[in-house]
């Protein structure tokens, strides 16, 4: 095989397995921008001994096994991931003052646009929504690094164990005895089956058109009406968590700095296999700033839960501008 041959070749697998493994690296870590430099290494490790690579496994296989690696060397020296949930049992009093804790490294969201892959290709496991859904990756965060990578290889990536107990130089008893305690754990922290269970496409659309309507019309009584009974939101790096519609609708009253209608914008897209929206805050300017990235979780009965994240990178994450065009602007420019 020729240099340029290799080239190409490599070329051909950066391109065809970099979002899988950016899932991968996500659910080890819970980072997409820790994800996203891991990916990096792992193709830098497997450049350098590409020309030794003996076919003895599939490219993808060998590939995951390098990104595991990688991703647990990178673990010894990181702390998981929370989402306020995750530090305290209560909910918060939704009009005391809000406390920021940017010091800790919080739980990311990850769009699905750097995730996805074509859900047609039965070889592809990255586009199962339940192993991407950002419930299911804080569950994933409470695991220790050897226990977390052994579920996702087999629950996830449905590796068979003498495959797994071959990546980490183990028995296949040890991988079931880890793959066994993993399991259980996850039970206690994912949500149920009831807690996930998703409305038909035409009332979901029906829910996120008037959750869009009342944040940008100011409205709390119509936002109250789309939540659970049970609802959560948080927010990271803001350490208090809330319960209930009545709650919620109160700690944004209390809290946000929008006046009235037109304040916020809400521009949709989509993060963890869930509807997400980015929302823009009217500043001094009058334009529309980044402000947070809201991940929902609408079940067949409403929202039931929102993580909204304060983090200015996440919108370059998603391909997002960190300001709105002014509409002023673009009128004139459609009628010159």
């Amino acid at each position: 095989m020729t240099q340029v041959d290799v080239v190409d070749d490599f070329a051909q697998m950066n391109d065809e397995f970099r979002p899988e493994l950016l899932a991968h690296c996500y659910r080890m870590l819970g980072s997409i921008h820790d994800a996203e430099d891991l990916v990096q290494e792992t193709y830098l490790r497997a450049w350098r001994s590409f020309d030794k690579f003996e076919g003895r496994s599939s490219v993808r296989t060998w590939l995951y096994r390098i990104a595991t690696n990688v991703c647990l060397t990178a673990l010894e020296s990181r702390k998981r991931r929370p989402l306020p949930t995750d530090l305290s049992a209560t909910s918060s009093d939704p009009l005391a003052s809000l406390v920021q804790s940017p010091e800790i490294p919080w739980l990311e969201p990850a769009p699905d646009a750097l995730v996805g892959t074509a859900p047609n290709d039965p070889a592809t496991i990255v586009g199962s929504r339940e192993s991407i859904r950002l419930a299911f990756i804080a569950a994933l965060q409470t695991l220790p690094p050897r226990q977390r990578a052994v579920l996702v290889l087999r629950d996830v990536l449905k590796w068979r164990a003498a495959e797994v107990a071959e990546l980490f130089d183990t028995s296949t008893a040890s991988v079931n005895s880890a793959l066994q305690r993993a399991r259980a754990q996850m039970i206690e922290a994912a949500p149920t089956e009831d807690t996930i269970h998703e409305p038909t496409d035409s009332d979901q659309s029906e829910t996120l058109e008037r959750y869009v309507a009342a944040f940008e019309n100011y409205d709390m009584a119509a936002l109250v009406e789309l939540f659970t009974e049970d609802a959560v939101w948080q927010m990271p790096p803001y350490t208090g968590w809330y319960q209930g519609g009545d709650n919620i609708a109160r700690l944004i009253g209390h809290n946000c700095p929008a006046d009235g209608p037109g304040d916020m914008k809400m521009v949709p897209t989509s993060a963890n296999g869930q509807p997400a929206f980015a929302l823009y805050m009217r500043g001094e300017d009058g334009l529309h700033h980044a402000f947070q990235i809201q991940a929902l979780t609408v079940t067949a009965t409403g929202v039931s839960h929102v993580a909204s994240f304060f983090e200015p990178r996440l919108f370059d994450t998603f391909g997002l501008p960190q300001t709105l065009p002014d509409p002023r602007t673009v009128d004139d420019e459609a009628e010159q």
